[in-house]
């Protein structure tokens, strides 16, 4: 049987997502809650909490607690994880349409950030589509040490599924920088722009777990569908 929290929970959250709490709005209040679901000030603590952690709502101390914008997707700043992992974990429908995929000409920049030795490059950029718009533009480059066969199918699914259960490779970590950007003509052309004049781009080196680096990548992104979160703890 469902415990009342999260029924609670899954309640308020639908109320949410279909609009009927608005983004910054106040929730009622713990008392009006409780009496609203006939329940422990306890238990609707434990609702609360769970929105709380889920991005739903922001607790304000001494006011209450104010509804979010759940139409931004969080994207985990300090994991690595695929599109297709964050699209499911989301439990959206997305999209991935490759735009190009070949080697790099040996005068590309790329190959100096790679620091390659006598192997190619891939490169492929890939537009994604999340509940039907065009929302983030991958720029994606491997050195062929490491992925020495790439194919429009395989971009299309998933790469690092492509890198991890055929190539039997493991992805280790990652150093990212986040930089806003003024739209370029590809992003234009490419993505669903339209009133925006700025992305977000993610840009990543990314390593095996023998600390071997094997990929760089410039993920585009349109700025209004997305928080980037990150866990941090303070150090003393």
């Amino acid at each position: 049987m469902k415990k009342k929290y999260v029924a609670i929970y899954e309640d308020i959250a639908s109320k949410i997502e279909s609009k009927e709490w608005l983004a910054n709005e106040m929730l009622p209040s713990e008392n009006e809650l409780t009496s609203i679901y006939e329940t422990s000030r306890e238990t609707v603590r434990k609702a609360l909490n769970l929105l709380s952690q889920n991005g739903y709502i922001q607790k304000i101390q001494g006011k209450g607690s104010m509804v979010l914008d759940v139409q931004k997707f969080s994207f985990p700043v300090s994991g690595i994880v695929s599109f297709k992992e964050l699209a499911q974990s989301l439990n959206l429908k997305s999209k991935t349409i490759v735009t190009s995929l070949a080697y790099l000409n040996k005068e590309n920049p790329i190959y100096n950030k790679l620091e390659v030795d006598g192997y190619k490059i891939w490169g492929t950029n890939r537009v994604r589509e999340l509940s039907g718009e065009k929302v983030i533009l991958d720029k994606d480059y491997f050195s062929e040490e490491f992925v020495p066969i790439l194919t429009e199918e395989i971009c299309e699914k998933s790469i690092y599924e492509y890198i991890e259960r055929e190539l039997g490779l493991t992805i280790g970590f990652a150093h990212k920088e986040i930089v806003v950007e003024n739209l370029t003509e590809e992003d234009k052309a490419l993505l669903d722009v339209d009133g925006y004049s700025m992305v977000v781009v993610i840009k990543s080196l990314v390593y095996l777990d023998d600390a071997k680096l094997f990929q760089y990548t410039e993920s585009r992104h349109r700025p209004d569908k997305f928080r980037f979160i990150d866990f941090a703890r303070r150090v003393k």
